[in-house]
């Protein structure tokens, strides 16, 4: 069994540098000249980055090349956003590129994220200080390099979709030094002039430095102190500027800016349409309600004669209802009265008093009546307990006779037949 370091193949390790390197070199910036630049059909870029005592093979993608903020070139010095691999099929140690910029854009960067730092302190960048962009302006005012792509696809815009709005340009210069002073300028002529509703300030493409000029502090403050709303449309969809965030409304593109500012006339023309049709439909439901308010309104006119007649009819009826009423009125007067004299005549002290002799008669007939009974009742009664009285008294037994029985033998009374037998002796 053998001792010692591990023994690799070679996919092995190469696959393990692999990994240390993407590990360790996640997003690194380098900075060298280009040589043997390679573009293929493809749309990737091969170059190998050098400087005086090195170099390094360095492969771009199509999905990151198109976004490429300069147009690489042989010889070129530029500064590039990687991460570290190893193509491991050759062994070769390279750099996949996420960016790449001029390395003279390295200052103008810094001094882009100071300007914008400071600006963006200072509240010109606050959206509560944005304008708001008129909905249908009459005149629109371009300010942007006469002779540049951007002019032409703003007013080619323009004219297709809604050719009634009039442009008004400001010719400055976009590139070079004087650029940002002539851009100044033209803005505070426009807001002098006030003779557009809306201003677009424009620019086709270009680098960082090509730019510039939008990210002045000069054009940056002629901006937000504009009077008049401002469409920033510099550059392409990933290009931003200093002029892009001060303005009041940010498009991708010029011809993006135009189509902001531009109803398509088809639209309009469909709305216009839409309300037209409302509008007749709406006019003739008016004319149809009043027509026939007309047509009620002659049908309730009348010939004075008729209006009279049919007064006097009206009035005819009025009478018979009163009297009608009236009569219903007194005969139920009538049985009201009716109706409280006999209850009146009910709760009179005559009729109370005559009730009350006739009760008092019918009560003597009775009391007598029951007097008499009651005579009779206690007569026979008295009677017949005279006559119990006159069995039980001694008076009657001494009228009867008596006598009173002794035993002989022991002279006790004899008070009942069982007390004595046939034959025996008494006295």
């Amino acid at each position: 069994m053998q001792s010692g370091p591990p023994v690799y193949s070679v996919s092995q390790l190469t696959r393990e540098v692999r990994s240390l390197l993407e590990a360790s070199f996640t997003s690194i910036r380098v900075e060298g000249e280009i040589s043997n630049l390679a573009q293929p059909a493809s749309g990737h870029k091969y170059f190998t980055l050098k400087d005086e005592s090195a170099q390094i093979r360095c492969a771009m993608f199509r999905n990151r090349a198109r976004f490429a903020r300069c147009r690489l070139e042989e010889g070129q010095h530029i500064v590039i956003t990687t991460r570290v691999s190893l193509y491991e099929t050759r062994g070769d140690f390279q750099c996949i590129v996420q960016s790449v910029e001029d390395a003279g854009e390295g200052q103008l960067r810094l001094k882009f994220e100071q300007l914008k730092k400071r600006l963006a302190d200072e509240g010109l960048f606050d959206a509560s200080k944005k304008k708001a962009l008129p909905e249908l302006p009459s005149r629109v005012g371009v300010i942007t390099s006469p002779s540049g792509a951007a002019v032409h696809d703003i007013i080619s815009t323009f004219q297709r979709r809604f050719p009634a709005i009039a442009l008004l340009v400001h010719p400055v210069l976009v590139q070079g030094e004087n650029a940002a002073a002539s851009i100044a300028e033209a803005l505070h002529t426009a807001n002098l002039r006030q003779d557009c509703d809306v201003l677009i300030l424009a620019r086709g493409g270009g680098s960082l430095e090509d730019l510039w000029p939008f990210n002045e502090e000069i054009v940056a403050r002629a901006i937000f102190d504009s009077k008049l709303p401002i469409v920033s449309a510099v550059g392409h969809e990933t290009d931003f500027s200093i002029a892009d965030m001060v303005a009041d409304v940010r498009a991708p593109t010029p011809t993006a800016s135009a189509e902001m500012l531009s109803p398509d006339q088809q639209v309009m023309a469909n709305l216009i349409a839409t309300l037209a049709t409302r509008i007749l439909r709406s006019m003739s439901r008016l004319l149809e309600s009043a027509s026939q308010r007309v047509d009620f309104g002659l049908r309730r006119l009348q010939h004075p004669k008729m209006a009279l007649r049919i007064r006097k009819q009206h009035t005819q009826q009025l009478v018979q209802r009163l009297e009608q009423s009236a009569y219903e009125n007194l005969s139920r007067e009538q049985a009201i009265f009716q109706n409280a004299s006999q209850k009146l005549a009910a709760c009179s002290p005559a009729n109370a008093v005559a009730i009350a002799w006739k009760t008092l008669l019918t009560n003597k007939d009775l009391l007598n009546k029951n007097i008499t009974s009651l005579m009779r009742d206690k007569r026979m009664t008295l009677e017949k307990n005279a006559q119990t009285l006159h069995v039980l008294s001694p008076l009657a037994t001494l009228a009867r006779g008596y006598a009173t029985l002794h035993n002989p033998q022991n002279n006790k009374p004899i008070t009942s037949i069982h007390k004595t037998s046939p034959g025996e002796r008494i006295t």
